[in-house]
């Protein structure tokens, strides 16, 4: 499974779901959208956080544990 986050610079939710992440132990790739921005081109997103699990947008913002555990699982 191969999870990204899209993030800015500076996005403290996007630190959050880094933290979640982590406590999980699962493991993940940083994308910076604003040096990346292919990655708003083809994901069509306005805002970070967004989770993208295998190439799929699963989830913009900070989705609740239960919801996040449930996507990487």
């Amino acid at each position: 499974m191969k999870v990204e986050i899209l993030t800015t610079p500076d996005c403290t939710n996007c630190s959050v779901l880094e933290k979640m992440l982590d406590d999980l132990g699962i493991l993940y790739e940083v994308i910076d959208v604003t040096e990346k921005q292919n990655y708003l081109q083809k994901y069509k997103i306005m805002t970070a956080p967004a989770l993208v699990i295998d190439g799929k947008l699963e989830h913009i913002g900070i989705p609740k544990k239960e919801k996040l555990l449930e996507l990487v699982s």
